[in-house]
């Protein structure tokens, strides 16, 4: 399985050379980019974007997926901004998210990806059924958009009553979105009901992964081990996919010691399951 890392590790940070060269150093062969402000300035397409795009064109290493806008501030909602929630009822405030998951998007005029992946609300939203046809819209405005970019959506199975792995089914066989994937979180399946249940609803439209893990209280994205998912039978799932995905870790900063000194080894016990 293709070994990815998500920058997420290094939200807190602007993204630059230095991070992505360390990167592959640590033995990642396909990288996911977290579209935060704070971390790629994706509406500064004249510097920052171009800097990075100059990395991806030079290393030869793919941009396999870039993770979709949370908030559209440079503070990360921390100094009160909303998050982009593309299932707001309110239109204006659909509008906005839309409009600043664009500016991600366009990021693939200069450094091609795969995937964007895609929340469908916010944290522990609960359902509605004008929540959910709102975000059925938003899907279906961003994927137009994203097309002629070369770009598919992925949704991702996160922890609210909106982005269950049956909902997600639901959404794309309904609205029959056949170009719409799943980003399939082992981390939130594990807190939600199971990474095997959800790996069997959605193991159809699994096209990327985020690997992380947790004790079931929160969503802590730990590295792998250091919770209680088993990831003898999580590798093994994966490996059975109908179109094996890349094992993507997308872990949090726990600010112990060099984290690319660890990934190499994290890859190696994984491969091992």
């Amino acid at each position: 399985m293709q070994k990815a890392v998500s920058t997420y590790l290094f939200v807190k940070e602007r993204l630059h050379p230095g991070i992505l060269d360390g990167l592959v150093r640590s033995g990642v062969q396909a990288i996911e980019i977290f579209a935060a402000r704070q971390h790629l300035d994706y509406a500064n397409r004249k510097a920052h974007v171009r800097e990075i795009a100059e990395w991806f064109r030079g290393s030869g290493v793919p941009l396999n997926s870039v993770h979709s806008p949370l908030y559209a501030d440079y503070e990360w909602g921390r100094a009160g901004a909303p998050p982009v929630n593309v299932a707001s009822v309110d239109r204006a405030t659909r509008v906005e998210a839309m409009d600043e998951i664009k500016r991600a998007l366009e990021i693939a005029e200069q450094i091609p990806f795969r995937f964007l992946v895609q929340h469908l609300g916010t944290p522990n939203e609960s359902f509605s059924d004008k929540k959910f046809e709102a975000a059925m819209t938003s899907i279906e405005h961003l994927r137009a958009f994203a097309k002629p970019l070369g770009v598919r959506i992925l949704l991702e199975n996160i922890p609210n009553e909106l982005s269950t792995p049956d909902r997600l089914v639901e959404m794309i066989r309904g609205a029959h979105f056949d170009d719409v994937g799943v980003c399939f979180d082992l981390g939130h399946a594990h807190m939600m009901s199971s990474v095997n249940e959800g790996f069997e609803m959605l193991k159809s439209y699994i096209r990327s992964t985020h690997v992380h893990d947790n004790a079931r209280d929160k969503d802590s994205h730990l590295w792998p081990g250091q919770g209680t998912i088993d990831w003898k039978e999580a590798v093994e799932l994966l490996r059975s996919a109908p179109q094996t995905p890349p094992l993507l870790l997308e872990i949090g900063d726990d600010e112990k010691g060099n984290p690319l000194d660890r990934i190499g080894g994290v890859f190696t016990k994984l491969e091992e399951n």
